[in-house]
């Protein structure tokens, strides 16, 4: 297939992928565009040679190559997974939709909104498709979430609070907020209505130059408050969230092998009571139940989801505008750290 950013081409088309960055992530990257049946690796770039040799390991008959404009320039590729340091993003992603491929680019879209939005610009003009790997939104588990918001299970949202701490892996090019807030602020908004007002952060240095504990709160409209606490200096991995209603609240622990999220028929009833200023305070404590999850791999789904979205043109949830709206609230919170916690609207 190839179809240069004017036609979705075929339906039974195989969409023809390369690969720049072979890392952590880029196996798995690599492994599931090879495993769906709607795309197929073509060639994968690296500039280490050792990550090549490992590549003509697994899968003997791919290309590889250390010159991007290898696969950026091949008339056989059709999409560009863009898997590398997020400073490089903007540029690799721009030369790719240049040179008319449909793009998927690793959390963080870019490095700055200015960046997001011109590469936003750049891919409607020439009707492609930009996917941005928000992977955790195609989780068994983040669906069902949004199942249960969707359809007013949990009743008007409260709050969003997440914990996302573990002892390492220290970056050196970006600090704890671009690294692990970009799942919780992907999953936020594809779970809050409303656009966010403002940011409130706070965060500090103690290993490098780059903050390594952060806190976040971020105001919605209607009362809505959404928080994350991020950290490379816990003693224990965590990853759990809490979402407040005043129908039902859960908790999702990521890190458990059954009943990942619990949904608990929970809270607090006021009414007015004979006097003024009196309030009458009913706790509500019913049932707890774990709804069924499936049990998929979420970039096998998402990786999918791309191709289908190329085939059909249509545009993917997790577009360019959803990471934009990602990099946005990392910029403001990292504005407000450096002002030690003043608010930033948005």
């Amino acid at each position: 297939m190839s179809t240069n950013g004017n036609s979705s081409g075929p339906k039974s088309s195989i969409i023809c992928v390369g690969v720049i960055g072979y890392g952590y992530w880029g196996p798995n990257i690599v492994r599931n565009f090879q495993g769906s049946n709607r795309t197929r690796v073509e060639m994968v770039c690296d500039k280490n040679p050792v990550a090549l040799a490992q590549v003509k390991r697994n899968y003997p008959s791919l290309e590889v190559t250390t010159d991007p404009f290898d696969i950026l320039r091949s008339p056989k590729i059709d999409a560009v997974a863009v898997i590398t340091p997020v400073w490089t993003h903007y540029e690799l992603a721009k030369a790719a939709l240049e040179h008319g491929k449909h793009v998927f680019v690793e959390k963080p879209f870019t490095s700055t909104a200015a960046q997001a939005a011109e590469l936003i610009e750049l891919a409607e003009r020439k009707n492609l498709r930009i996917m941005v790997d928000h992977t955790f939104l195609f989780t068994g588990a983040v669906r069902k979430i949004r199942e249960l918001t969707e359809s007013g299970a949990l009743g008007e949202l409260y709050y969003y609070d997440s914990l996302r701490v573990n002892l390492g892996l220290f970056q050196h090019d970006v600090s704890v907020i671009w690294d692990l807030a970009p799942h919780d602020l992907a999953i936020m908004d594809h779970l809050i209505k409303g656009e966010p007002e403002a940011v409130v952060a706070t965060g500090e240095k103690h290993l490098n130059d780059v903050e390594d504990i952060a806190f976040m709160t971020i105001y919605f409209p209607n009362s809505v408050i959404a928080h994350i606490n991020v950290n490379w200096l816990s003693p224990v991995k965590i990853r759990m969230t809490m979402i407040g209603g005043q129908k039902k609240m859960l908790v999702w622990n990521d890190l458990v092998a059954d009943e990942k999220i619990r949904v608990y028929d929970k809270g607090v009833d006021i009414t007015s009571g004979d006097e003024v200023r009196e309030l009458l305070v009913n706790y509500r404590s019913g049932d707890m139940w774990a709804p069924h999850l499936d049990q998929v791999e979420a970039l096998r789904v998402e990786l999918d989801y791309f191709g289908e979205c190329i085939a059909d043109n249509k545009i993917p949830f997790n577009d360019g505008h959803a990471g934009l709206r990602v990099v946005r609230i990392l910029e403001a919170a990292e504005a407000s750290i450096q002002k030690r916690g003043e608010l930033v609207r948005l």
